[in-house]
């Protein structure tokens, strides 16, 4: 069963549909005695890195999740900002992040970009992944939908799974063991994001 974080922060219902679709059974975890009901985790999030991990930190699920994911090694996937706050800092906020994945959250520079509107980045774009289940068979040219203005500079070159561009190269998909998360909505990507979860759930 796939657990969702119910943080107050996260497109919870969106996600819940397309697992729904997929006949894939889904939780909305609470409380933290309901990570112990599912085998996989995803960290949805939407709004500002500040307010998602107070949210989070409100919510009583950190210690449980933190024990879930690096003790137990449970698989968990972050979307957006779910992903921002698994990194160890952030330059939108002062608060920590969970750590998870070594690297910093930073705003896109403004001056360098050419687009308008310039922030934030928002709509579809291509991706460019290595070769990874997280991302089989997604269709590269038609890419996933993006709304950000922060994104996730990872420490570790191999903690990159794949990049997107906007006026630079930025990193768009990470994975350290069995922590996964995507900057893009992929329960607003149509196909590829369908096919997304799907490799989630069929990750061994």
């Amino acid at each position: 069963m796939i657990g969702i974080v119910d943080y107050g922060v996260g497109n919870v219902r969106a996600i819940e549909n397309i697992y729904r679709k997929l006949n894939i059974p889904t939780l909305r975890i609470t409380r933290s005695e309901d990570l112990d009901r599912v085998t996989k985790i995803i960290l949805p999030g939407v709004g500002a890195f500040d307010h998602a991990m107070s949210r989070l930190n409100e919510s009583g699920l950190r210690e449980a999740l933190n024990h879930t994911v690096l003790k137990l090694k449970v698989h968990v996937l972050g979307i957006c900002v779910g992903m921002q706050i698994m990194a160890d800092s952030s330059e939108e906020g002062v608060l920590s992040g969970l750590g998870w994945i070594p690297g910093t959250v930073r705003r896109f520079d403004i001056n360098k970009i050419n687009n308008v509107p310039k922030i934030p980045h928002m709509g579809w774009n291509e991706i460019i992944h290595a070769d990874h289940q997280l991302l089989n068979s997604v269709d590269p040219n038609s890419g996933f939908y993006f709304l950000h203005s922060y994104y996730f500079d990872a420490k570790y070159e191999e903690s990159v799974i794949a990049r997107a561009f906007y006026n630079h190269e930025f990193d768009c998909a990470v994975n350290v063991d069995n922590v996964f998360a995507v900057q893009f909505h992929p329960e607003k990507s149509h196909e590829n994001g369908i096919q997304l979860f799907k490799n989630f759930w069929d990750m061994k």
